[in-house]
């Protein structure tokens, strides 16, 4: 994408800012076009915002945040319970909005709003999950803890997920008395305005939830400005490297969500139709655009039957019908290169999805789901992030060769085994180097309340970004300690 001055008309007027509770204009750099990833059309534009409106948007949330912090917890989830069933009643809407702007096939993007209406739930549980922790630490003596907000904070957003990843964040940390500022993705901008308008139709008030379009220079404001105290990011591991460093720099808590290269173990034991149907699902599903996709899936024995029936799962798999495109040109560009790389590396293309085009949409970023036998763990392909429909195959002879690999990787989002041994199931996920885990499940994402959060260089801060281990994150602990009784006499703790 490109700064320009747009002269065709748009199916969507211009991006705004969502700044007090209305929509302004920005007064930033230019503007960049937003692209339906599906035929290449323009359907809007996005402004690229700067400190000033970052700064606009923290003075308006400062003002909103400490009576908003004020109000007990019982009564700020209301508002979630409310925002909740807006999701569940527009999501027609809002999955075709998901669709338009980043290109999920129809049942994708549903699960997607779904998702986030699960968030909900969580955030309204919050009443029941954080009560502070209260002992009689010696005679008349008491001691206490409780949970206060963190104050501004902020939630960078990918465009992976254009509704779910920014309620990953938004309901924990705003039912816990902080104000955010949203910045989502230059490429996804459409659907943060319908999630601000839905908050503020379920009652959230005016200047808690603020969003700032942009890019770079929109992301480089928030880690610098001095009144925002945290900020959680969902992106590459390049960009999150970057944020978590300038974030920290700058005296902030940061959690920095990175990318990831998934790896799922088959063992010759395997259940052959549940576990072709899952692999190939993870590493299609979403045009392969989520970092819990699987791209590696390490062979170990004799497991050619498993892989003849993924080939023919994959081969029946048609883009526009069974998979959405790409994100962009550029993405589309990037990943045929990695396979065209791996080729002529000496790997065997089984399912070539590359220079793929859909009928009608000759101008779309398809990407056909793509099979690579004979794959080496040296290899590109094998070692960084497609972000598409891509599987590779590594060949192993044992679990622990199998398990070498996946521990080799510098990433560690998620792994999985399929087998239908107990005891080699317990062992991967023992020694699997990954903060999420499975058994015979593609995609192994926690659901709530246990968190979200990877090792390694998938991740950069403490804590998890959604589920209980969210709850540190967006806010900080008082420890209060009385004494009234005269009796407690003099020690001490005088």
């Amino acid at each position: 994408m490109s700064v320009i001055e747009q002269s065709a008309p748009a199916k969507y007027p211009d991006v705004r800012n969502y700044i007090g509770g209305s929509f302004v204009d920005s007064n930033g750099s230019g503007h960049l076009d937003v692209t339906n990833p599906a035929d290449g059309s323009v359907i809007s534009r996005v402004p690229l915002s700067g400190m000033n409106e970052v700064d606009r948007a923290v003075q308006v949330a400062r003002k909103a945040q400490s009576a908003w912090a004020a109000v007990p917890i019982k009564e700020r989830v209301q508002v979630f319970y409310r925002y909740k069933s807006l999701l569940e009643k527009n999501i027609d809407e809002l999955s075709a909005l998901v669709t338009e702007e980043n290109g999920k096939i129809r049942g994708e993007a549903e699960a997607e709003v779904l998702k986030s209406a699960e968030l909900c739930e969580f955030a309204c549980s919050l009443p029941q999950i954080i009560p502070g922790e209260v002992l009689e630490v010696s005679r008349g003596v008491e001691c206490r803890v409780e949970r206060y907000p963190v104050g501004i904070v902020a939630s960078i957003a990918p465009f992976n997920f254009p509704n779910m990843v920014p309620n990953w964040t938004i309901p924990n940390a705003i039912a816990l008395g902080n104000a955010m500022i949203l910045k989502p993705s230059e490429q996804v901008p459409l659907s943060s305005g319908r999630i601000a308008e839905l908050l503020s139709q379920a009652g959230l008030p005016d200047g808690i939830l603020n969003v700032v379009h942009g890019g770079q220079a929109t992301v480089e404001a928030i880690c610098d400005h001095p009144d925002i105290e945290a900020i959680s990011f969902v992106g590459s591991t390049h960009v999150a490297k970057i944020v978590y460093r300038r974030g920290s720099e700058n005296l902030k808590r940061v959690l920095a969500l990175g990318g990831a290269k998934n790896h799922l173990i088959v063992m010759p034991d395997a259940n052959p139709d549940m576990t072709s149907s899952n692999v190939v699902a993870s590493m299609a599903g979403c045009a392969g655009q989520r970092c819990m996709a699987a791209s590696v899936m390490v062979a170990v024995g004799m497991t050619d039957h498993i892989i003849d029936r993924m080939t023919g799962i994959v081969r029946g798999m048609v883009p526009g019908v069974h998979l959405g495109p790409v994100i962009s040109k550029a993405a589309k560009e990037r990943i045929e290169k990695y396979i065209a790389e791996a080729e002529a590396a000496g790997a065997k293309v089984l399912v070539d999805g590359r220079g793929y085009t859909v009928a009608g949409k000759e101008g779309g970023y398809f990407v056909g789901p793509t099979l690579i036998d004979y794959v080496t763990p040296d290899m590109r392909i094998a070692q960084e992030e497609i972000f598409g429909p891509v599987m590779v195959i590594v060949r192993a002879k044992n679990v622990d060769e199998a398990l070498g690999v996946q521990q080799r990787s510098r990433y560690g989002n998620a792994a999985s085994v399929f087998t239908e041994s107990g005891g080699v199931a317990r062992y991967v996920m023992e020694k699997a180097s990954a903060g999420m885990v499975g058994v015979n499940v593609g995609v192994p994402v926690p659901r709530e309340p246990f968190g979200f959060g990877g090792w390694n260089e998938s991740k950069f801060g403490t804590g998890d970004i959604t589920g209980r281990g969210s709850i540190e994150f967006w806010t900080k602990s008082k420890k209060m300690t009385t004494k009234w009784s005269k009796e407690a006499g003099v020690n001490w703790m005088s």
